[in-house]
Formats: structure tokens, C-alpha cells, sequence
């Protein structure tokens, strides 16, 4: 009860802004409670499947080492042995997810590509935080940022501690400034053209 009517109090008090300014902040206010972070949950079933029901949750897609289908359903997440499940890719496309949210990765040991595709929340301290996360700079290999109008050069440059990462994918970001690791494949999709550059620095 005391969880509702708090609720209703945030509901209430939108009802003075014009409908447009409204319906952001409900959605706005509806997307943080999807990415907020349940540290019981994480430590009650492991990080793996919290983190699954996190991103499918907001939209995202997961897919688990040894399996090649997409897991899209949250009320379909498979059960079992807790450490059976180990989130292999995401795909957060469209997805919802923000930064609140990512403490929900800090326990993946497994993950080896992440796809951010028109991830409107998605923002330099989003990067800022993927690129801290001790197990991802172990096991990421490839990281595809498509059409994330909020990322800068800044965000880019903080993925430099993904070390492992074989390539980096930044889609419709022409206007970034390069920002390359040795051997760092770095794909360039333009309106027309994608260009490859392999550079050694």
C-alpha cells in the first residue's frame, strides 16, 4: 500500500504538465523501474539470470553460451541449475536500458559481444561504466554501437580498458574522432558506405 501510494503521488503530480512533457516523464519514470537494480535478486538466483531478467525487462535480447537462440520472452527465461545459464551476447537494440541499471552486469563472467542499437538511453557514463567492469575487460570481445544519438568521443574513449575487445562496431557515429587499441578492428558505418580501419598505435 505504501509502495502504491507513492506511485499514485508521482502520477498525480504530472497531471500539471501539457500532455507532451507528460507522457516522457511517465515513460521516463516507468523505464527507471525497470532498470533499477535488485541487489536481493541478484544474490538470490546469480547474476546471470538477474541480469537476463534485467534486459529482458527493457527490451533486450540475450543468448546464452551453448545456445544459438535468442532468449525474447521474459516469461519464457529457462529454469534450472543457477549456474547452468551463462549470458553469452546481448542485443539491446530499441531496449530501454539505462545506466542505473548496469550494476545488474558487474557478476557476468561470460559475456563476449554487446550490441547498443538506438538505445536512447544510452549515454557516455553508460560507456563509463561498461569499460570498469573488471570481468567484461576479460571477456568481451566485440562491442557494435549503432545509432546511440548520446554517446560522444568521451563514452568511446572509455571502452579503451575493454583491452580484449577484438572490434568495436560504431555505427552512424562518423563524427566521432578515432580512438584505437593495438590491432583494434574499428568499423565506420556511414549514410552510404561503411569503412574498415585496422590500426596499429
Amino acid at each position: 500500500m505504501m509502495l502504491f501510494g507513492k506511485v499514485s503521488q508521482q502520477l498525480c503530480g504530472i497531471k500539471k504538465l501539457p500532455w507532451s512533457c507528460d507522457s516522457r516523464y511517465f515513460w521516463g519514470w516507468l523505464n527507471a523501474v525497470f532498470n533499477k537494480v535488485d541487489y536481493d535478486r541478484i544474490r538470490d538466483v546469480g547474476p546471470d539470470r538477474a541480469a537476463s531478467e534485467w534486459l529482458l525487462r527493457c527490451g533486450a535480447m540475450v543468448r546464452y553460451h551453448g545456445q544459438e537462440r535468442w532468449q525474447t520472452d521474459y516469461n519464457h527465461l529457462p529454469t534450472g541449475p543457477l549456474d547452468k545459464y551463462k549470458i553469452q551476447a546481448i542485443d539491446a537494440t530499441n531496449s530501454c536500458i539505462m545506466s542505473i541499471g548496469f550494476d545488474h552486469m558487474v557478476g557476468l563472467q561470460h559475456v563476449e559481444k554487446i550490441r547498443l542499437c538506438k538505445c536512447h538511453y544510452i549515454e557516455d557514463d553508460c560507456l563509463l561504466r561498461l569499460g570498469q567492469l573488471e570481468n567484461l575487460q576479460k571477456s568481451i570481445l566485440e562491442m557494435e554501437i549503432i545509432s546511440c544519438g548520446n554517446i560522444t568521443d568521451k563514452g568511446i574513449i572509455a571502452l579503451r580498458h575493454l583491452r580484449k575487445s577484438a572490434g568495436q562496431s560504431l555505427g552512424n557515429h562518423g563524427k566521432l574522432s578515432t580512438f584505437m587499441k593495438p590491432g583494434l578492428l574499428l568499423r565506420l558505418h556511414q549514410q552510404t558506405r561503411e569503412q574498415e580501419i585496422t590500426k596499429d598505435i
